[in-house]
């Protein structure tokens, strides 16, 4: 481990040398080498800023990349052009030795352990909770851990963080937590319109893709949706959903809690608290429906504001937000344009539309649709643009 330290530290800081020959060099009428000339890993990316303590290119690893977040995090990775030097994969004994395809070479899996992990530079956590909580620290101790689990989020010394809202939070920081999907994907829309006409109180109506609950739960919906569809069965059968979910809908995603609620309401209303710097007695309630589709949730967001909301002004703010797009065209007869599912799928960005006045608030409320790809906005994306953070603040 010593030996694989020092050689990441020479590594670096030859990099860091010849980086800055390079920039002295273009400065000069005597020297000029086009960028194309050069191979990608000294080429200089957008956004990226030279410092002696920063790692331009980094070693990442993805415990878990076989899974569904697992294998969004890597495809982030490459649409991004994150600087990776070399990519680690993890995983389990039933994937160790296999081959993932990547933009960075084929990578071979390793079986899973925990000092083979710390000696990256960030090391993407896409596993369950339990994993999580016996590994996670132990990583961090010489490593960034992004976790995409529960299992830390409630942690008082472990930042929650979406990059666009509370990113400054990362700094210094060697365990980041990943927010839920839900949250993740309602505050995107949410953030912008609180910080402009503040918030008495936010209530939220979930609609959550099948892939929520895994590759199982897709499964289930398409096995299930041709059962019926055939005419094999008049009810679908099921065995990861609570009931049938083809053709119906489910008010009910993990377990209920004491007060009525389930598990994944309470995170909406824990997590908003804690990313947005809430009191804990800040009022958020929700409730979280799963629908019969297979990708993207979808959520209705009602918001109560401290001043007088002007829809237009709202508008305009969610299109020029960071990471919003704003699909908001309900007058147009040949096409209405709002968020879905459908459009959503597959995007980086979350569409926010039907922006209107509240009729319960009046002049201090709003109400909106958001739709948003919670394998990536809500998982996988978040995630990297955590790592991209690191990099920007100079930890990485």
């Amino acid at each position: 481990k010593i030996f694989s330290r020092a050689a990441k530290a020479i590594r670096t800081a030859m990099k860091f040398s010849a980086l800055s020959f390079l920039a002295f060099a273009a400065t000069t009428s005597a020297f000029t080498l086009p960028s194309s000339k050069l191979s990608p890993a000294w080429q200089m990316r957008p956004g990226m800023r030279v410092q002696s303590n920063t790692h331009l290119d980094a070693v990442v690893g993805v415990v878990g990349a076989t899974g569904a977040v697992g294998k969004e995090v890597v495809g982030c990775l490459e649409k991004r052009d994150f600087p990776v030097d070399k990519l680690r994969i993890f995983g389990s004994a039933r994937s160790a030795g296999s081959v993932v395809k990547t933009k960075f070479g084929d990578v071979e899996v390793e079986l899973f352990d925990q000092s083979a992990a710390a000696e990256c530079d960030v090391c993407f956590l896409a596993v369950s909770g339990d994993f999580a909580l016996e590994h996670a620290r132990a990583i961090s101790k010489s490593c960034i851990v992004i976790d995409n689990s529960s299992a830390f989020r409630y942690e008082p010394d472990v930042p929650l963080v979406i990059p666009e809202i509370n990113g400054k939070a990362c700094k210094g920081k060697n365990l980041i937590a990943n927010p839920n999907c839900t949250t993740a994907i309602g505050l995107m829309g949410l953030s912008p319109l609180m910080k402009k006409f503040g918030a008495k109180r936010v209530l939220m109506s979930t609609y959550q893709a099948s892939s929520g609950a895994g590759q199982e739960g897709m499964d289930e919906l398409k096995a299930g949706t041709i059962q019926v569809t055939s005419g094999e069965k008049e009810v679908a059968d099921h065995k990861h959903f609570a009931h049938p979910l083809p053709f119906n809908v489910i008010p009910h995603i993990d377990k209920f809690q004491e007060n009525g609620y389930t598990k994944e309401e309470m995170k909406v209303t824990w997590e908003t608290r804690k990313i947005c710097d809430m009191p804990d007695d800040f009022p958020v309630s929700c409730t979280a429906v799963r629908i019969p589709t297979f990708r993207a949730h979808s959520e209705t967001i009602v918001l109560e504001t401290e001043q007088k909301v002007d829809v237009k002004v709202a508008q305009d703010l969610l299109a020029s937000s960071p990471g919003v797009k704003l699909v908001d065209d309900v007058h147009n007869t040949e096409s209405p344009q709002y968020p879905m599912p459908l459009t959503a799928t597959g995007q980086y960005d979350v569409e926010v539309g039907r922006v209107r006045r509240s009729e319960a608030f009046g002049d201090y409320g709003l109400e909106f649709f958001v739709s948003g790809d919670q394998l990536l906005r809500g998982a996988a994306l978040n995630a990297v643009l955590v790592a991209e953070e690191c990099v920007k603040n100079g930890d990485l």
